[in-house]
């Protein structure tokens, strides 16, 4: 019980954990960005058009400047025990970058992740700090968050390109089509030591599973995306709850570390 009670004042406390550029005093994300889908003539590929379909479509998706949403968050440690605290969420779907905040009693907590997998930066009123109680890298946390709510977005960011697999996968149960995140910067003569895979499934179209894998930190991860419906401070729709688990080099489920229930 102690070391529970422990846990929870140290997670009251987490925003620190995201300091790797630094504080500053006001939020770089802006709700305005390129929105390419402002362009009537715009064409997408498939499975770009299935996803923002799926999630409340088209129209939707342009006017998806910000979405705002609130979170219980539960933290799973390995010894059986967690963590709660409650988090509120700013998400810029086209400049890709996510603000996340907790009034806890220490002080308020913002912490922010701009450009996707760019740069954090940390606002912090607590006197006490401390790390994630999970091992967990606190980055793959906010890009996690980030990744699975604004998937279909993603898929029209010209950073990046994007590989479908022409055949499906079966993954517990379900069928999905691997599409894979590759940076522009990407050749042939480097090796991959970090991919991103988006599963798009072939019944509905969402992307409600995206696969981390960090080959040179042997870092594995899946978040999964449950119960889409439409935001009320929001156009489109988002999943009602996200979990983020450990996987092995192959992408099998283990150890669930995270899960974020999403209240209006």
């Amino acid at each position: 019980m102690i070391d529970k009670l422990s846990n929870m004042l140290c997670l009251l406390v987490l925003a620190t954990a995201f300091v790797v550029a630094g504080c500053q005093q006001e939020y770089r994300g802006q709700a305005a960005g390129f929105n390419p889908l402002a362009d009537p003539n715009f064409v997408m590929p498939d499975y770009a058009s299935g996803a923002i379909e799926a999630t409340g479509g088209r129209q939707a998706w342009t006017k998806a400047e910000k979405l705002r949403v609130d979170g219980v968050v539960t933290f799973y440690q390995p010894d059986g025990s967690f963590c709660l605290t409650e988090q509120h969420y700013e998400i810029y779907p086209w400049s890709n970058s996510i603000r996340i905040s907790a009034a806890e009693p220490q002080g308020k907590l913002i912490w922010e992740l701009s450009e996707g997998m760019g740069q954090f930066s940390v606002l912090a009123d607590a006197e006490q700090v401390c790390a994630l109680p999970i091992p967990l890298s606190e980055r793959r946390f906010a890009e996690g968050i980030l990744y699975i709510t604004t998937a279909p977005a993603r898929f029209l960011d010209k950073r990046f390109e994007f590989r479908k697999s022409p055949d499906p996968a079966k993954i517990q149960g379900c069928w999905y089509y691997p599409i894979e995140l590759v940076s522009c910067e990407v050749t042939e003569t480097v090796p991959i030591r970090f991919k991103v895979v988006f599963y798009q499934s072939s019944d509905s179209s969402l992307i409600d599973m995206i696969w981390y894998a960090d080959f040179e930190r042997e870092e594995f991860l899946m978040v999964r995306g449950y119960d889409y419906r439409e935001v009320e401070r929001g156009p489109v729709w988002l999943p009602a709850k996200i979990e983020i688990f450990k996987t092995d080099a192959q992408g099998v489920l283990q150890q669930r570390m995270v899960k974020i229930d999403f209240y209006e």
